[in-house]
């Protein structure tokens, strides 16, 4: 068997595909770009046709990077942007309207007059998630109502995420599935039984014959056919959503074993073996993964909206940096914020807030304030709303976490990530491969096609670069996250403590 996997990471501003070994070790990586559409205020699309000429790309390049051949790769992964999707013709495989986005927010209204009727607990008992555009059911629903060519053609529809379209291209049309991880995170999806739920998907006037066969994440999807580069018969044997895949590449195969994301936004998710842990603190259920023909194994999820974004903001809003690496360096320039605190409320607050009302803002400002500190006080931000989503879910467990992983860009500021592990308390560790999206797809397909034979053969390559321990005391992390609370109570317009 060939000592290559291949994984396609397609993310929500580019694709990039992937190619590691048997020891776990990146050989080569390409990353192709696509346009973001804007048509209105709060709407986001992308062009499916682009997304798809991206992966050819990726996947052409990273073959000329390693130096290898498409023969010798012995399987292929996916990993996606989770809740964005596409509706195509199934005699066509033509698209029948943009990819609407995760981050599209179209679908407010429906949204709102869901809660009004009081759907939000039959939805959250069904699937663990809450009502809200994020998800793909109501934008699914949109396209079915709003688009003409959909009307006319609903016996030829086909529905997916952006990992059920690929698999679809990749195998010229032949499979429409979807693996559990994916299906968890639309809204139809009942996260007991793994399958479409027919009250969800009445409730949503969604008919089943337009979705994709839900299967488990690692396992034969199907085989590429007629792909440049790729052999025919090459098996597509791992899919999971991003951010359950990079924690899947994390390693984190144990109850309570947690990673943290850091991109735009932070995505955070624990294991939670194969027991469903209802939230009682604000945070989503979720399907982690399924490997074969074992239970489903399921996670905690709390995500921050702002996180990388907002040092993004200080280098393109303000101008306070160049580029965005030159925040760490900046920030190390004072010990501390002198008392200034910035909320990243840009879009509202996420977990466990759920504030969509809530705005940024900078407060304790003095004449002695310089960029500095604000710099600082945005890492600190980043790393204290995490704090905040991971005691919820250590409440909601009823278990201390010890050790946080962390992948994703902004893992590489050391500053930050010792900020994190001192106002969590916990250990933090950051790994060789700070790519556990692409490896998480990668080590799902190497276990679907038999490259490794049980998950301790994966811990083995997984090794770690840096291990952060706190350096502040209990009663010195108290105060600070009082003061963040507080931070917060100003952003959501409510009275801070006394």
């Amino acid at each position: 068997m060939s000592e290559f996997l291949l994984a396609v990471d397609q993310g929500t501003t580019g694709t990039t595909s992937t190619i590691i070994n048997r020891q776990g070790d990146l050989i080569a990586s390409a990353n192709v770009e696509f346009s973001q559409i804007y048509p209105r205020p709060g709407w986001v699309e992308h062009d499916p046709e682009e997304i798809w000429k991206s992966v050819l790309q990726s996947i052409s390049q990273v073959l000329e990077k390693s130096h290898l051949k498409g023969s010798d790769v012995a399987a292929l992964g996916i990993t996606n942007q989770r809740e964005s999707i596409v509706v195509w013709d199934r005699k066509t495989h033509q698209p029948l309207y943009n990819v609407i986005v995760w981050q599209c927010r179209r679908t407010e209204s429906h949204c709102a007059r869901l809660k009004r009727q009081r759907r939000e607990p039959l939805i959250r008992q069904k699937t663990g998630l809450v009502i809200d555009p994020y998800f793909s059911a109501t934008k699914l629903r949109w396209i079915l109502q709003e688009v003409e060519a959909c009307k006319k053609r609903r016996d030829d529809l086909a529905f997916g995420t952006m990992d059920t379209f690929l698999i679809w291209r990749l195998t010229g049309g032949k499979v429409h599935r979807t693996d559990v991880s994916n299906a968890s995170r639309t809204l139809l999806m009942n996260i007991k039984t793994g399958q479409w739920d027919p009250e969800l998907l009445k409730l949503f006037g969604i008919s089943a014959n337009i979705l994709p066969e839900i299967v488990p994440s690692s396992g034969l999807f199907g085989h590429v056919e007629g792909i440049a580069g790729l052999p025919d018969g090459l098996p597509i044997t791992g899919v999971a959503g991003d951010q359950q895949a990079a924690l899947f590449g994390q390693g984190c195969f144990e109850v309570g074993e947690s990673k943290c994301t850091f991109g735009t936004g932070s995505f955070i998710l624990m294991n939670t073996g194969s027991k469903m842990v209802r939230s009682k603190s604000g945070l989503l259920t979720t399907v982690a993964w399924q490997l074969g023909k074992e239970k489903m194994v399921y996670a905690l999820e709390g995500g921050a909206f702002i996180c990388g974004a907002a040092v993004q903001w200080l280098r393109d809003g303000l101008h306070m940096i160049e580029k965005s690496s030159d925040i760490e360096a900046l920030a190390n320039a004072v010990s501390d914020t002198e008392g200034v605190d910035l909320v990243p409320a840009m879009t509202g607050l996420g977990a466990p807030y759920w504030d969509a009302n809530a705005r940024g803002l900078i407060c304790g400002i003095t004449r002695g304030t310089r960029r500095e500190h604000i710099a600082r006080a945005t890492l600190e931000s980043m790393a204290l709303q995490n704090g905040d989503i991971l005691r919820a879910m250590q409440k909601d467990l009823g278990r201390t976490i010890r050790t946080l992983r962390v992948d994703g860009g902004a893992s590489a500021n050391n500053l930050l990530l010792q900020m994190q592990s001192d106002y969590l308390g916990a250990v933090v560790e950051r790994p060789e491969v700070i790519e556990s999206t692409s490896r998480g797809a990668a080590f799902l397909a190497g276990l679907g096609v038999g490259f490794w034979s049980h998950l301790q053969e994966i811990k083995k390559v997984n090794k770690m670069d840096a291990t952060f321990k706190s350096k502040i005391t209990a009663a010195d992390r108290k105060r600070r996250i009082q003061r963040w609370h507080d931070a917060i109570c100003r952003a959501q317009g409510l009275k801070v403590s006394p």
